[in-house]
């Protein structure tokens, strides 16, 4: 039977649905672009989904460096999950992830949808074909820009793209902790696992396949009954292929899995003794693979010295997490952490190929080495990079120009992230900043450090010693509230605020104790949850909008046209459970401003 190809046409096209390639297709269709976002698996979300279950880390470090969690669309996602999810179910958080994707303008979902080749003309490429599984169509989906969020890399592979595989030599990049020698090394890939405790010993026979395991061949690996992530079950990369023989080595870590647990039930005293298996992946979580080679590749020494760029569009902070080659079959640690001093920028240039022209990339595989990949690969850095790329692409299409060409407007691509929630380290919010020139802010009552002038200083979350937030006398005192007074009358079409949700606590769905490790329950407690936006045009009232179960960081209210006034205040009822109102950011956007900073 000849199954005929269905055309179609977009203006943007993303290949992988992981975290980084759903930000970056919501940020560029709601930049105004034409998406597809297409995905072989039948759930968004990648190593994040139900099918492999990790947690998205990223330049909070579990918590550990504070104010440093990511923002912006992941933001948004993770703090709908708390809202609609709080049994922490994986199952509830695809259909989030998917509702975000099914239901937004601008783009059309395409799951379980293989990518099978490229088209390619005068050096660009022109379309993908794919086939869809479920429905059995084949799609020739042809694009202005595409993105590569595979995480293989696996669209700039087949469009023949430079990229890297294994580890740079030290003198390649004057990288301090890369190996002496190249090699083709690869980090390898896990399965997890889920154990519940039944209350009652339960025993456990171990299968014939199942490997055997002593103490001696976990060292370095902490191991009991429940509640730890056993990332270190890990398999491929030194003598396996992460992608050639990734057949293979799911049934090799489905061997391993078997195999430990077997250990923790029946060699020795483990504390599981009541515990059984409630469920194991059949998707191996892959770490490392292809990275494709862009106009700058970032390395160990940007990293460590916390470098600016002047095209930064996206921070990192997780440590370069670097893990042993061979993963369990050595019996070396598992895994070394280089600390990285401070959160770092990720450049522009290092989302885009340097050979492709209508080629960006998106998610682990962006233009790192392998020791800088060691601190990007992770899904919270992946995320913001997605966000960048994806909102880069959209702003790209608008002007007609390349990837490439877009640096010269980087300047307004920044602008364009900060207004959506971004945060880019050693930028400011300039929509805001050009705002205090003309503003007077006054409160009815602040805090040393928090005082109320913080909302118009550009920045929306604290960095080193600097609050830049507001913070309120408790509201048991009564109504709390902010007053802008500006210079003359003005005339707006939007006001964005941007709340504390607390960016040093963890946020993200786990299912294990080390992930869960500090979180609260719930929306978190300092997030506003009722306020209203008062707008005065001399003694006059001329709008008001009230907001009663607000659960987000980042709001934006539309002022349906354009809305004449002087002064704005800003009226705070009740928070998520905090004593105070905290407010970072009172973001009002001007006719034509929208166009000028996003």
């Amino acid at each position: 039977m000849m199954i005929d190809t269905i055309r179609i046409n977009h203006d943007f096209v993303v290949v992988g649905g992981g975290m980084s390639g759903l930000c970056a297709a919501l940020a560029a269709a709601r930049g105004g672009a034409c998406t597809a976002l297409v995905h072989n698996r039948p759930v968004l979300g990648g190593n994040a989904s139900s099918e492999i279950r990790m947690h998205i880390c990223g330049a909070d470090s579990h918590g550990h460096r504070p104010h440093a969690r990511e923002t912006g669309i992941l933001e948004e996602i993770l703090l709908e999950n708390r809202k609609r999810n709080p049994q922490m179910s994986y199952s509830v958080f695809d259909t989030i992830l998917w509702e975000k994707a099914a239901f937004q303008e601008n783009l059309t979902l395409y799951l379980n949808t293989q990518m099978t080749g490229a088209t390619m003309e005068g050096g660009s490429l022109a379309a993908i074909e794919a086939m869809q599984l479920t429905t059995e169509k084949h799609f020739r989906i042809a694009g202005r820009l595409f993105i590569d969020a595979t995480g293989d890399g696996t669209l700039a592979a087949l469009a023949g793209a430079d990229f890297m595989v294994g580890r740079e030599s030290r003198d390649t990049f004057d990288e301090p902790h890369a190996p002496r020698v190249a090699d083709r090394v690869t980090m390898g890939n896990t399965l997890l696992f889920k154990t519940m405790d039944m209350g009652v010993p339960v025993p456990f026979e171990k299968p014939v396949w199942a490997n055997t395991y002593e103490e001696a061949d976990l060292n370095g690996r902490e191991h009991g009954a429940s509640g730890f992530n056993y990332w270190w079950i890990e398999l491929g990369g030194e003598d396996c292929d992460v992608i050639a023989d990734g057949e293979t080595l799911r049934d090799e870590l489905l061997k391993a899995v078997y195999g430990v647990w077997d250990h923790i039930k029946n060699g020795g005293d483990h504390g599981a003794e009541n515990h059984v298996l409630d469920w194991i992946g059949f998707l191996p979580g892959k770490r490392e693979s292809r990275r494709i080679v862009g106009d700058y590749v970032l390395r160990e020494n940007d990293l460590g010295k916390s470098r600016f760029f002047e095209d930064v569009v996206a921070y990192g902070g997780w440590p370069m997490d670097m893990h042993a080659p061979g993963g369990l079959r050595t019996r070396l640690e598992p895994t070394e952490y280089i600390q990285v001093p401070d959160v770092y920028g990720i450049p522009y240039r290092s989302l885009y190929s340097k050979d492709i022209p209508n080629l960006m990339i998106a998610g682990r595989a962006i233009s790192a080495s392998h020791m800088a990949f060691g601190s990007t690969r992770v899904m919270g850095t992946c995320a913001v990079v997605g966000q960048a790329a994806g909102t880069a692409a959209a702003l790209a299409m608008g002007k007609n120009c390349s990837p490439r060409d877009l640096l010269s407007s980087i300047d307004e691509l920044q602008q364009i992230l900060m207004g959506d929630d971004a945060y880019l380290p050693g930028i400011v919010n300039r929509s805001v900043a050009e705002l205090a020139g003309h503003a007077v802010v006054t409160a009815s009552s602040e805090r040393l450090g928090f005082e109320c002038g913080n909302i118009l200083d550009g920045i929306a979350r604290p960095v080193h010693e600097k609050s830049h937030c507001w913070i309120s006398a408790p509201l048991s005192e009564g109504a709390q509230w902010l007053d802008i007074r500006f210079d003359r009358p003005i005339e707006a079409e939007e006001v964005r605020m941007r709340f504390d949700s607390n960016l040093s606590r963890q946020l993200m769905l786990s299912m294990f104790t080390n992930g869960l490790h500090g979180q609260e329950k719930g929306i978190p407690k300092e997030l506003v949850k009722a306020y209203s936006l008062l707008f005065y045009l001399g003694e006059s009232l001329v709008r008001v909008i009230d907001t009663r179960d607000n659960h987000l960081r980042f709001r934006r209210h539309a002022l349906d046209g354009t809305l004449r006034f002087d002064r704005l205040r800003v009226e705070v009822t009740e928070t998520n459970g905090d004593a105070c109102a905290r407010i970072f950011e009172v973001d009002v956007r001007q006719v034509g401003e929208k166009r000028k900073h996003g």
